[in-house]
């Protein structure tokens, strides 16, 4: 079992600590594999009022602290093009980052997903909400230098302004593909562009699809977690609060597919 978990943005050492700490700490005692997350730059925006991150460098000096506090922490985040894969590649940095995400909205930006593969690195990427799950076969075809690919599913458009989690096609991908199939339980449940200049989004049914896609034979799970997340600087409506991740992953462990 893997979880993937942090908050949207990195906002502080202190904060990603704290919050790495404590979801780390749950995760060990449980004897799940885990792996902090959080991006440095947001730079999918609803609108110009969005806020973006601290940026990379910034960042990647906190990742540094972070693994010097947190022994065996494992350390995913994003990339939005192949510059900032490069300066994650340069020499004072290229230990810092284990898993490379690609953002759903760029899963089939080829010269990105390859680049990222020809890291070493693992590579997650995340599945278009425009996609059928079938066509992940076209991007996985670029990824043949890669180290490990995961796929996340993280809901399919379904009008304006709303997403769902096609079970079936979670389904499709688990038998299809042998490749880690990870359900994003938080962002599924976001309102993309909802509240006009932000998304908006509904956290009370992040644990309801956490047990289902527990239920389903899922293993794998991505979730944004926040100590107050109604004042966080992005995705705040769809993030778990972070009292309430412990609840959760036992939930996952509960329901967990044993057939």
């Amino acid at each position: 079992m893997r979880i993937i978990a942090g908050p949207c943005q990195h906002e502080s050492y202190e904060h990603s600590l704290m919050i790495a700490k404590h979801c780390k700490a749950i995760c060990d005692k449980l004897g799940i594999d885990y792996y902090f997350k959080a991006s440095f730059d947001k730079a999918n925006r609803s609108s110009m009022q969005g806020k973006r991150g601290v940026g990379l460098i910034n960042t990647l000096n906190d990742f540094r602290r972070l693994k010097d506090a947190i022994p065996n922490l494992k350390i995913l985040t994003d990339v939005h093009d192949v510059d900032q894969i490069e300066k994650l590649e340069m020499d004072e940095f290229c230990d810092l980052v284990d898993v490379l995400q690609i953002p759903a909205f760029l899963c089939r930006q080829t010269d990105l997903v390859q680049a990222a593969c020809e890291t070493g690195k693992i590579v997650n990427i995340k599945k278009g909400q425009f996609l059928a799950p079938w066509d992940m076969k076209g991007i996985l075809s670029k990824c043949t230098d890669a180290k490990q690919v995961w796929i996340t599913e993280r809901g399919t458009s379904f009008g304006y302004n709303t997403l769902v989690v096609d079970f079936t096609g979670l389904n499709y991908m688990l038998d299809n593909f042998s490749n880690p199939i990870i359900l994003d339980a938080t962002h599924s449940v976001q309102k993309p562009g909802g509240n006009g200049s932000s998304s908006g989004g509904n956290r009370d049914y992040v644990p309801g699809l956490c047990r289902a896609g527990s239920a389903l034979g899922i293993t794998d799970f991505f979730l944004e977690v926040h100590d107050d997340p109604d004042n966080a600087p992005s995705d705040g409506p769809n993030m778990l609060h972070l009292d309430n991740f412990e609840r959760v992953i036992n939930d996952i462990v509960s329901y967990s597919y044993s057939g």
